[in-house]
């Protein structure tokens, strides 16, 4: 049987995947990727998934992670057995957001992450879920446990990711391609874009959800996932 992985995006832990590792951990095997967490390119972070579990694998990516399980799919694609990509993207950096970053990363290290972070909470959520004080204070914490040094170093790996667009039409696995319906990050026509590009791929929007998909809507991430893995 094939390992249900999933893997964590920028700054975060398996927080961002309770919901999912108690249900599909009822049903397969399943665990969280947590080598690639101090590796310093999406390149090396595949490897280390790749290496942290044996055998085949389901990856399931949310935003950096995603970047991931498209890296490690190229990598290893006789391994990868099915594919579930969440508010990600396949494109290479744009300057503009390069800029951003770069930005933020000289903020950090200053000392100012919390404020900065405290600052585009919002931006990670539904507008409807923006103002849950339980919801984002959850998402703050889990971003600041990460630390200044991890969010500088997934910063600058999300920079200088690799383009995946080249890679994509020869995979094929079965994939799903989800995305929060007011994800700001990652944006629906990202995920439109992958879809469009893996053969066969499954599109689905999620409803009342920003790009914090899986601690907005568990219920219908799960379900989703679910109808994925059982495909």
């Amino acid at each position: 049987m094939s390992h249900v992985v999933l893997i964590p995006g920028l700054a975060a832990d398996r927080r961002m995947w309770t919901a999912q590792h108690a249900e599909l951990g009822s049903r397969w095997p399943t665990a969280v990727a947590t080598a690639h967490q101090t590796c310093d390119s999406i390149t090396a972070m595949a490897q280390a998934v790749l290496a942290e579990f044996a055998g085949n694998l389901l990856l399931c990516g949310a935003s950096m992670g995603g970047m991931i399980a498209m890296e490690a799919t190229r990598l290893a694609p006789s391994r990868v057995r099915g594919l579930a990509l969440l508010g990600t993207v396949a494109h290479p950096e744009t300057p503009e957001m390069h800029q951003l970053r770069s930005d933020a990363i000289a903020l950090f290290g200053q000392g100012r992450a919390e404020e900065i972070l405290r600052a585009n909470v919002p931006l990670a959520f539904h507008p409807d879920n923006a103002t849950d004080p339980a919801l984002t204070s959850a998402y703050l914490q889990m971003v600041l446990d990460a630390g200044t040094e991890t969010l500088i170093r997934h910063n600058r790996a999300v920079m200088a990711r690799p383009d995946a667009r080249a890679h994509l039409p020869h995979i094929a696995c079965p994939t799903l391609v989800l995305c929060g319906e007011a994800d700001q990050l990652t944006p629906f026509a990202h995920s439109h874009a992958i879809a469009k590009a893996i053969p066969g791929a499954r599109l689905d929007r999620v409803a009342r959800s920003g790009h914090m998909l899986t601690m907005e809507q568990p219920g219908a991430v799960n379900h989703l996932l679910q109808a994925w893995i059982d495909g």
